[in-house]
């Protein structure tokens, strides 16, 4: 187990159950931290669940489904972390969901009505319900997870590179508050946003084992940046992309 800036921490990730997911709730538990995933599906849950405690056997790994589409869910959600482990020193947003066309003008909305709930509303949702636990921890770091599609959107991703965009805005306002309750002597708590170009992992790998997914960050990868940010000052973070690709 750790002995770092994780050790002992209380970590939610939101949308434990997918690949992603599934690497986070390995390296944090890894680290030391007492991880609380929530997802829209619990079998997939439960695996990632029992995954990360296998690997980690004295390591605290719970989870549960919660409706991150709507808001008192998703603050009962933290409200329960806090009274349950006493503090609540992160959250990392990990739901995600992609929809493209072929060119702009092929574009369908249906999409976007997709998007805006999975990539906006969930960001929404869970900024809001945890903001507070997090400005009490002295440790605390919201995480998104971004694209570089949010920076240089191409014709056939509008919907997505907008919703992405849309979500960094509304976690660098996140930040803001963070910076102003801070005051003169900067924040304790962070918001950041983690930027890459797509997420690759084994699955997708046997799936196409002549692919190259050049630019594309592996999920262990992106693990291993999230559990850094407790390892850098809140200044140094709050407010950042931080860029695990190529900028554009």
């Amino acid at each position: 187990m750790g002995n770092g800036a994780l050790d002992g921490a209380v970590i939610a990730v939101a949308g434990a159950g997918g690949p992603a997911g599934r690497a986070a709730l390995l390296r944090l538990a890894e680290a030391g931290a007492t991880v609380v995933g929530a997802d829209n599906d619990p079998e997939r849950l439960a695996e990632a669940v029992d995954a990360a405690r296998y690997a980690h056997g004295g390591a605290t790994v719970t989870g549960e489904k919660v409706d991150l589409l709507e808001l008192g869910p998703t603050r009962a959600w933290a409200d329960r972390i806090e009274k349950d482990y006493g503090r609540i020193d992160g959250l990392v947003h990990l739901v995600g969901g992609w929809r493209g066309s072929q060119t702009f003008t092929k574009t369908n909305l249906d999409d976007w009505d997709l998007l805006e709930h999975l990539l906006i509303r969930t960001v929404q949702h869970t900024s809001l319900a945890f903001h507070e636990p997090l400005q009490r921890s002295d440790r605390g770091r919201y995480v998104l997870i971004s694209a570089a599609g949010a920076s240089s959107p191409t014709a056939g991703n509008a919907a997505y590179g907008a919703a992405k965009a849309a979500a960094e805005a509304w976690t660098l306002a996140m930040a803001d508050y963070f910076r102003k309750a801070g005051g003169e002597d900067g924040p304790t708590s962070a918001a950041a946003i983690l930027v890459v170009k797509a997420l690759v992992h084994d699955a997708m790998r046997a799936e196409r084992p002549h692919a190259k997914f050049a630019g594309f960050t592996d999920v262990g990868e992106l693990a291993q940046a999230v559990a850094g940010i407790w390892d850098r000052p809140a200044p140094e973070v709050n407010g950042n992309r931080l860029w695990l690709t190529e900028k554009p």
